[in-house]
């Protein structure tokens, strides 16, 4: 996800998100651990950084407060 896209969601949709996210990834994990088939290598990545930058979004908005 951009950053654009992250702040544009509400509080409520961004928990959402980062809890489908980590989810996702902690999937995508496991079929690593048991040897399956990556479908695409590089989403690990990817799901690691949106949840980084939901994260950073979501610090940036408790300071404001």
């Amino acid at each position: 996800m951009k950053i654009k896209d992250i702040r544009k969601l509400t509080e409520e949709q961004q928990e959402k998100k980062l809890k489908e996210l980590k989810l996702e990834l902690l999937k995508e994990r496991g079929n690593v651990e048991m040897g399956g088939n990556v479908k695409n290598p590089g989403r690990i990545r990817e799901i690691r950084r949106s949840i980084a930058r939901l994260l950073t979004i979501k610090n940036e908005r408790e300071r404001k407060k």
